[in-house]
């Protein structure tokens, strides 16, 4: 049983900890003090249904704190599960949330091993274990999906450590043990290959979400019908059907980041297809933006800003992209999200009535459709077509 200090309780870190929780003695902290509040009342602070279900049970060894240097003290393993957005202005992830972390940790405890579940820059690991090289510093990258963060982490498809020593295959085997799902392979990697991989794999899917978009966009154009097409396609097993359902462009708080610090990262290294899924999502919503404004409508209502059902995370999600366009026109935008407490959201009204929503919108954009406005078909521009995310 390790003694374990998880620092994040985002999707990533909430869910990391009830995975160790089963099995180890587990301290969750965190500066938002009402998130806190909801945890130590046994509340979900994220639309995840199975970590409410995992915070009802009381076999669960895990303390929620707010921050603070007492609980790194005498921790076998401390795991950063903290943001890190992408500045534009610095073409990089903003990691000095790690860093702080960092910074406090080597000073409470050079005993520890450090997980850094943060994605970060490829080589980023590397340089700030020079830097504290009293203590063990681990890349370890998180592959969740938001809504189903610990499903994922319970039945992962792979466990990838960023180092080879004997601490990170203490952390390997941990992790293994505390997975319901059998014979998951684990890969132990470089930490700057780790970065590295997670980074080419959120592109990847980027380019995905991307590719069939830009199907989707030739089949409009050509008055074709988008969806026997891509199921054409995707019958192809090397292809696959999954991750097909096109969209308003890809979306997110991982997607839109992770591809943007992979094309920095790429400096002077010759690269096409990098670039061209950063640019292609700009493209998508530019096409969805002036299909809507060619339709001079008097006003365009936005049904939910949540990248997909089942998520209350509206970060990057691809509608609000298409929605300042709409607004740069001059044309009136409201937004029905129950997400959002308050009046406006960047300027636009919020309607909490649904039907009050429908019946001023001359146009409805809804990236994910849903029954709840089946009633407003007439009026409905989506281009989820499978009904799925």
């Amino acid at each position: 049983m390790k003694k374990i200090t998880v620092v994040g309780a985002g999707y990533v870190g909430l869910s990391n900890a009830l995975l160790l929780a089963k099995g180890n003695l587990v301290k969750l902290i965190d500066n938002d003090e009402k998130k806190v509040n909801l945890l130590i009342k046994k509340i979900s602070p994220i639309d995840d249904k199975l970590v409410q279900e995992y915070l009802d049970n009381k076999n669960i060894k895990i303390n929620f704190e707010l921050n603070n240097k007492q609980a790194y003290k005498n921790r076998d393993f401390i795991i950063i599960c903290v943001p890190t957005n992408y500045n534009t202005n610095t073409n990089n992830f903003d990691t000095s949330h790690v860093e702080a972390s960092l910074d406090e940790i080597s000073k409470e405890n050079v005993n520890a091993t450090i997980i850094i579940k943060s994605t970060v820059p490829v080589g980023f690991t590397k340089n700030v274990s020079k830097k504290y090289e009293k203590n063990k510093i681990i890349f370890s990258p998180e592959f969740l999906r938001e809504g189903s963060a610990l499903q994922d982490n319970l039945y992962p498809s792979r466990i990838i450590v960023g180092e080879k020593n004997d601490k990170a295959r203490e952390y390997g085997a941990m992790m293994s043990a505390a997975v319901l799902k059998k014979d998951i392979p684990i890969e132990y990697i470089g930490s700057t290959e780790a970065e590295a991989v997670k980074l080419f794999s959120n592109t990847y899917l980027a380019m995905r979400v991307a590719f069939f978009n830009e199907l989707d966009t030739y089949a409009m154009v050509h008055d074709l019908n988008t969806h026997e097409i891509i199921k054409g396609v995707s019958l192809d097993p090397r292809i696959g059907n999954y991750y097909n359902n096109p969209s308003f462009g890809y979306g997110g708080y991982c997607l839109p980041k992770d591809s943007k610090q992979l094309l920095a990262n790429y400096n002077n290294v010759p690269n096409n297809l990098i670039k061209a899924t950063v640019e292609a999502n700009y493209t998508r919503k530019e096409f969805i933006a002036d299909l809507v404004i060619s339709q001079k409508p008097k006003c365009v209502g936005i049904y939910r800003l949540a990248m997909k059902n089942g998520s209350d995370n509206i970060k990057e999600s691809s509608v609000q992209g298409v929605m300042k366009r709409i607004k740069a026109k001059g044309i009136e935008v409201i937004v029905y999200e129950p997400l959002i407490k308050e009046k406006l959201f960047f300027g636009s009204k919020l309607i909490t009535d649904l039907e009050e929503f429908k019946s001023k919108s001359t146009i409805i954009l809804a990236n994910r459709i849903s029954n709840e406005i089946h009633d407003a078909s007439n009026k409905i521009l989506t281009r989820d077509l499978f009904k799925e995310n």
